[in-house]
């Protein structure tokens, strides 16, 4: 997945200015930076969602899953029934084992049958992975992926997520403003401030960018978006 010189206006105001990034196969990446910086922008552009006004993305909208913050599920239906439906309108080949793989991936086959709205939070934000997944896409995108979720619950998620990238090779760009969150599950993070991104490397490049002599990263990360000017 790779965007070049990505540009995003609203009119006269410049949402993303000149955004350039590669993200390989299995590696997780987060995008982390203040709210407004465009990292809901960014992705959706790369989910093929809206158009960029400048650049280029090499990701085609068949090859990546997308799972936004607010899942576009149906609260009335069962898992299985969301599934299926999802599957359907992916153009998935056989809906019944792209359903039945999706139930063994999330540990959810025992809740096939109930309504999603019965379930957790935690339930809840699996499905909307397992349908971001429904078409084995070579990448993820995932928008806050466990925003208002318990720490059990987000560790659930995480670990769909981390083997998804391990054992399959999936490409995973997600956004957060836990930066603990990124450090602990992010090979790499991206920093994006007024849509300019700042800085592209580990957690650890971006601490010792800013000189820190103890390992806390999202003082680390204060500090630089403050020396620069945000």
């Amino acid at each position: 997945m790779r965007a070049d010189a990505v540009s995003k206006f609203y009119g006269q105001r410049e949402a993303l200015k000149s955004v350039s990034f590669a993200a390989e196969p299995g590696e997780v990446v987060a995008l982390i930076g203040p709210n407004g910086a465009g990292k809901t922008t960014l992705l959706s552009i790369l989910a093929g969602l809206q158009e960029a006004s400048s650049g280029s993305i090499s990701v085609e909208r068949g090859d990546v899953g997308w799972v936004p913050q607010q899942a576009a599920v149906y609260r009335k239906l069962s898992v299985g029934e969301n599934l299926r439906l999802f599957a359907r309108l992916e153009g998935v080949a056989d809906h019944e084992a792209a359903v039945e793989r999706m139930l063994a991936l999330t540990g959810l086959h025992e809740r096939a049958r109930d309504e999603l709205g019965t379930l957790s939070g935690g339930n809840q934000q699996r499905v909307n992975i397992a349908i971001g997944l429904l078409a084995d896409p070579p990448a993820l995108l995932l928008d806050e992926p466990s925003s208002s979720l318990d720490p059990r619950q987000r560790a659930h998620v995480w670990e769909l997520i981390s083997g998804r990238a391990q054992e399959r090779g999936t490409t995973v760009l997600f956004s957060t403003h836990d930066v603990g969150e990124a450090e602990r599950y992010a090979d790499r993070v991206l920093v994006l401030a007024d849509g300019e991104l700042l800085f592209e490397g580990s957690p650890v490049a971006l601490e010792e960018a800013v000189g820190s002599r103890e390992r806390d990263f999202e003082a680390a990360f204060v500090r630089f978006l403050r020396e620069r000017g945000h």
